[in-house]
């Protein structure tokens, strides 16, 4: 909607209880840092995608494949018809496994082998996670550093330019480095010992 302002020019926007408001403007494209650090990410995991085993790869699809609606539409037509034409409802049908015996050997072998696979799967997202909480980690105390180095730094500058601020308690403690070994320490001191 076109409006005009008192002046006589015209503006652009959406009228709301007789206030007039600007759309907010498009976001920009991507930093180049950024899409440098988006690219970096995607061409390290199909890195380690490619560089996964045989038996990971295998792993991974048959965890997929079991994960699916599919596996559990073939499930339900094989146990299904097991169950119905051993207990003799479909005539014409010999019963094969009247006790369900086989049925349920089957099932649970089928479940040790499954819960294999998974924990297979769950074993290399779990090191993938490690490695992403490291980088997160690292990145991390570099920050605190580098942060930590400014307020020095403006700590400095405001008492060579004769600026006087109010005295921070805190200020010493802002202007340290942080020992991740001695934060960790305190967390594994603080927390309940497991039994």
């Amino acid at each position: 909607m076109v409006g005009h302002r008192p002046n006589g020019e015209a503006h652009s926007g959406h009228r709301t209880r007789g206030r007039v408001t600007t759309p907010s403007p498009k976001p920009p494209g991507l930093s180049s840092v950024l899409e440098r650090n988006i690219h970096a990410l995607n061409k390290r995991r199909q890195r380690e995608i490619a560089e996964a085993t045989a038996q990971e790869k295998l792993a991974e699809a048959i965890t997929r494949f079991t994960g699916s609606m599919l596996f559990v539409y073939i499930h339900l037509a094989i146990f299904g018809f097991w169950i119905v034409a051993n207990l003799g409802w479909i005539p014409g049908v010999p019963q094969w496994d009247e006790s369900f015996v086989v049925l349920a050997m089957w099932a649970s072998v089928e479940a040790i082998f499954l819960s294999t696979f998974v924990l297979i799967s769950q074993n290399r997202m779990q090191a993938a996670a490690d490695k992403r909480a490291d980088l997160d980690l690292q990145i991390s105390l570099l920050a605190e550093h580098e942060i930590t180095k400014m307020a020095t730094q403006v700590a400095a500058m405001a008492e060579r330019m004769g600026v006087k601020t109010e005295v921070d308690e805190e200020i010493d403690e802002i202007t340290q480095n942080v020992a991740p070994e001695a934060v960790l320490d305190e967390i594994e001191a603080t927390q309940p010992k497991a039994n």
